[in-house]
């Protein structure tokens, strides 16, 4: 009786009851925007703009809610809409941020089904230990802490049930439900181009038997590496949807800010961090795109250790070239030749109005500011986040269809907004300069 109540909870893996679960949540949403267009006839423009904003901030809360209670496809493209922050109002992606937290376990026996399943025994006949604690619980599976036969630590990923099938439906009506709420401020075309984006990563992250050959990846661009440290594959205990891997510990970010991290090390960090994806973008040409800080773990020795490989981008030799001559541009000020670059890589769109130098001058002076100077960047005292809302804000409507998130560039751009994040929340203070010179910019140490 107890298991099946506990079931209970997670019957949205059906594709019955996960269809009704979004239906409901695009009638309602659609239901309160059309409410909110009539009674804005009757409004001034002030009050209009202030129940705009309440209207966003609900529906935002509705989303989260919904999309946190089913996990699978829905719950991964709310964490990646919460951080492609341009493509949303304000409002709605911070409340999608509750997503990007660690979210509640599947019950064990299920999980111990899909175990069976996917490699045909039970977990007590494969391995010398199980736990059946997950040791981490995210949108399209869940870790559990096992010991093989052979006596080696290791972490069992086990993919959630009923993910796949329902993949395709779920993003469909997320679209819709978007779409009808006039919440996405980019055109259909782009709208549809970047779920498709999404689609093909997500039909990546849950083929464990791809993950695994991004692992080997890595693993070989990584041997012997002084700083970065990677978990190996155990393939007699892996599927397409179970993938064992030894354990490699590490301290969690939270953990890095106790005084046992001094801010050298800190600084050390981050200064590898931007390091290790610099060189994976433009070197390797495959970037692990999910910042999420519970893929990442890390030593006092300033060592990193990388985590989940499901989510790895690779990236045309074009788009890398496209990138390096409008990161060159961007650090030399030149404002003449931004909107030729940024048209190249499909972020300023033809038919729309041609901004004019000043403007590009203001963004550059914002997202140039850790890159340009050799003198340290504090991210403690870091207000470009602020400053890029409120220049959204200010300059949104002038330049309205002049630009958008580009599906080329969305999972660098995810990247490299992620880690912000992390430096800030780290407190970082380097200058990261001499990287651009080295890794951008190709220029000699």
């Amino acid at each position: 009786m107890a298991k099946d109540k506990e079931d209970k909870r997670f019957k949205a893996t059906t594709p019955g009851k996960r269809f009704l679960k979004l239906a409901g949540m695009s009638a309602s949403i659609a239901k309160n925007v059309a409410s909110h267009k009539v009674k804005g006839l009757f409004r001034d423009e002030q009050s209009h703009a202030q129940s705009q904003e309440q209207l966003y901030t609900d529906i935002g809360k509705q989303i989260a809610q919904t999309l946190g209670e089913m996990k699978g496809a829905v719950m991964k493209v709310g964490q990646i809409a919460s951080q492609v922050k341009d493509m949303l109002p304000e409002e709605v992606a911070s409340a999608l941020e509750v997503l990007q937290k660690e979210s509640p376990p599947m019950p064990y026996p299920m999980i111990r089904r899909q175990l069976i399943k996917a490699l045909g025994d039970t977990p007590e006949n494969l391995f010398a230990h199980f736990d059946e604690t997950p040791f981490a619980a995210a949108s399209i599976g869940q870790v559990h802490r096992a010991l093989t036969k052979d006596g080696e630590e290791c972490v069992v990923k086990i993919q959630y049930p009923g993910v796949k099938e329902s993949c395709d439906s779920d993003l469909k009506h997320l679209k819709r439900a978007l779409k009808l709420a006039g919440l996405v401020k980019v055109n259909p075309e782009v709208i549809d181009q970047t779920f498709e984006e999404i689609r093909r990563m997500l039909y990546e992250e849950l083929d464990y038997v791809h993950e695994a050959e991004n692992i080997k990846l890595f693993r070989d661009y990584y041997q012997d590496h002084p700083y970065i440290i990677m978990p190996e594959l155990i393939e007699s205990l892996s599927s397409e949807t179970v993938l064992t891997l030894s354990y490699v510990p590490g301290d969690s970010l939270q953990q890095v800010k106790q005084p046992q991290y001094s801010q050298d090390t800190i600084n050390l960090i981050g200064y590898r961090i931007f390091e290790t994806f610099g060189k994976q973008i433009y070197d390797l040409h495959a970037v692990h795109s999910d910042p999420h800080p519970g893929n990442f773990a890390f030593r006092p020795d300033g060592s990193i250790v990388l985590y989940d490989f499901g989510a790895v981008k690779r990236i045309p030799k074009e788009t890398i070239e496209k990138l390096r001559g409008l990161v060159a541009d961007a650090i030399e000020g030149k404002v003449d030749t931004l909107d030729k670059h940024l048209l190249a890589i499909g972020v300023r769109q033809e038919g729309g109005k041609k901004p004019d130098p000043e403007f590009y001058g203001e963004w550059l002076d914002i997202f140039m500011a850790p890159f340009r100077s050799y003198d340290p960047f504090d991210f403690s005292a870091s207000n470009l986040h602020k400053r890029v809302l409120g220049k959204v804000k200010r300059d949104g409507l002038k330049y309205i269809g002049s630009f958008q998130p580009s599906p080329e560039t969305m999972h660098v751009d995810r990247v490299i907004s992620g880690h912000y994040w992390t430096m800030v929340d780290l407190g970082v203070n380097v200058s990261f300069r001499p990287l651009v010179d080295q890794i951008v910019l190709r220029k000699a140490a």
